[in-house]
Order: C-alpha cells, then structure tokens, then sequence
C-alpha cells in the first residue's frame, strides 16, 4: 500500500496492486479495476516512486544481517 494526499490534504492508503490507470492534466486521477477513482496531489512520477519504493521493500529477502536468527 502507498500513501497518498487527497486534494483537501487529507493522507490515505491505497492498495497499489487494485490501479488500472493514473492521469496527469492537471491534477492527477487515479482509477482503480473497480471503477472508483481518486483525485490526488501527487505527481505520476511521484506515484510511480512510491510504488517501486513499496515494491522494493515488501519483495527484499532479509539477510542474516537482518536477522541473525537466520543463521
């Protein structure tokens, strides 16, 4: 899940995987596979970021660096 800013600024969660489609002219809109769609202060390239950044840490392997309880 990412967080992102409704236009009023209020911050909430959105479950990345459920986004179709994201828009940028000139707020952004993202709509989801349900047809629900949300406008937000963030950018596409912002949106796109924190999906990765989401995706980066949620798919890490954890090391015995991390955990020595993996040795």
């Amino acid at each position: 899940m990412i967080y992102l800013t409704k236009l009023g600024g209020k911050q909430f969660l959105l479950n990345e995987e459920q986004i179709e489609s994201v828009s940028q002219s000139p707020d952004t809109i993202i709509v989801l596979s349900n047809g629900h769609s949300y406008i937000v202060q963030e950018s596409m390239d912002e949106i796109m970021d924190e999906i990765i950044k989401f995706n980066r840490n949620s798919r890490r392997i954890p090391s015995r660096r991390d955990n020595p309880d993996l040795q």
